[in-house]
């Protein structure tokens, strides 16, 4: 063996080792990458829309007859809906807007007899005959129809007409847990004003603080008869009007500041799904939306290595699409190493207990792209579950949760509720 090929395999072992120490620094290096979360939540501001009809054929509601449905409410949330007074040219029956209110102002539930909510209504569409049952429909159009009026007594053609609560009677039945049950009767028979009512439609709106996000569905006063009610007022046709209310009617919920959390371990710092709770915070996360707490105390625990709050800047809170206007987005640079891990949590705004997550251990801190299939959405098992957005005992609306004790589970969609769409949107460049 020549002298060459010594030098050449004293050199192997430091080729080896200096590979060694290469592969290492690759594992040591810091990277930087950018967490972006998002509500891509296309909102609609109904809680719950229907409609209702009598259960012959017709389907109208005949005097002596009634119909019932069932709806959840949270507080300061309204109930509206119109039918057709049907021995009329135009004539509806509904609340005043924004309809009636179902909670008193400490909370507890309206219920019996609610019949002084009840107004009659011109829509303005047809000349009104004499009421009764020899009315002729479709009747004489208006030369230029005129906006919807209450009918106080007497319309505008002299036709006299006694309160719509002396021909409707409705009441409200109470059956817990946000969930409300109406009953509308007909009582107009042997009256002046005898009448069906028509198969109609019923609508409630979402609240945000103090305000309903859709205060008007069905009609405004003094406005033009609008999205289908003529086909109601004229002919007890709910189908277009009950399409629009369909349309606007789904999901709405904020998504709470962003728990960011960049660890090392094998286990997420979390929660682990069929644990109860860990006393560390998540719970106020879940049910009111503060992630301090649990950010606190993850940094006194082992393998952490940093937690972040993140808030949209103008709202504090990720708010939905609204009328196609982007969401709430949040983003943080984050330095990361290999075998590093990503947690984030988020509360479902307007649910009792529900908040998004990454399942399992977490997001491979080093990943690139969209990552929203790794997020699921649980339920703490801290508070009793409410209809999401129509709940009394909802922190953000205004309620105090009702204590539980049930281990996290993920939240099944369809859930017992609602069906879901796509809320939350993760993402790591």
């Amino acid at each position: 063996m020549n002298n060459n090929m010594f030098k050449i395999l004293a050199m192997v072992p430091a080729f080896l080792s200096l590979a060694a120490c290469h592969k290492d620094d690759d594992s040591m290096m810091v990277q930087q990458s950018t967490i972006t979360i998002e509500n891509v939540l296309n909102s609609r501001p109904l809680v719950e829309s229907g409609t209702f009809k009598g259960a012959g054929m017709p389907p109208v509601i005949f005097p002596g007859q009634s119909v019932s449905f069932s709806f959840y409410a949270a507080k300061k949330q309204r109930l509206t809906f119109a039918t057709m007074y049907g021995w009329s040219n135009d004539l509806f029956f509904a609340p005043a807007n924004p309809g009636i209110a179902l909670y008193q102002e400490d909370g507890t539930p309206v219920t019996g007899d609610v019949s002084d909510n009840i107004r009659l209504w011109d829509n303005g569409t047809r000349v009104n005959q004499a009421p009764g049952a020899a009315v002729m429909h479709p009747g004489t159009a208006e030369a230029t129809p005129r906006n919807i009026k209450e009918v106080n007594g007497m319309d505008d053609y002299g036709n006299n007409y006694l309160q719509a609560s002396k021909l409707m009677k409705l009441s409200l039945s109470y059956d817990g847990n946000s969930k409300f049950t109406v009953t509308i009767m007909n009582n107009s028979g042997g009256t002046a004003n005898e009448t069906p009512f028509s198969p109609g439609v019923w609508a409630i709106s979402y609240i945000a603080g103090d305000n309903l996000l859709f205060p008007e569905p069905l009609f405004t006063a003094g406005k033009p008869s609008a999205n289908g009610l003529t086909n109601i007022a004229e002919a007890g046709d709910n189908t277009v009007l009950s399409n629009f209310l369909s349309m606007n009617t789904g999901i709405f919920t904020p998504l709470s500041p962003v728990l960011v959390v960049v660890y090392n371990g094998k286990d997420n710092p979390l929660f682990r799904e069929g644990e109860k709770d860990r006393g560390e915070g998540l719970k106020e996360l879940a049910q009111k939306g503060n992630a301090d707490v649990l950010a606190a105390m993850l940094k006194t625990k082992a393998g952490v290595k940093e937690v972040y709050v993140l808030k949209e800047p103008t709202s504090t809170v990720l708010l939905p699409m609204i009328n196609g206007m982007a969401g709430g987005k949040v983003s943080r640079q984050l330095s990361v190493m290999k075998g590093d891990r990503i947690a984030i949590a988020t509360m479902y705004g307007f649910s009792n207990d529900w908040f998004f997550a990454t399942s399992g251990n977490g997001l491979d801190a080093t990943a690139k792209g969209d990552l929203s299939s790794s997020i699921g959405l649980y339920d703490n098992g801290t508070a009793v579950d409410q209809y999401p957005g129509a709940g009394i005992t909802q922190f953000n609306l205004t309620g105090t949760p009702l204590q539980e004790s049930k281990p996290v589970q993920a939240v099944p969609n369809p859930n017992m509720f609602t069906t879901l769409p796509s809320i939350i949107k993760v993402s790591l460049q």
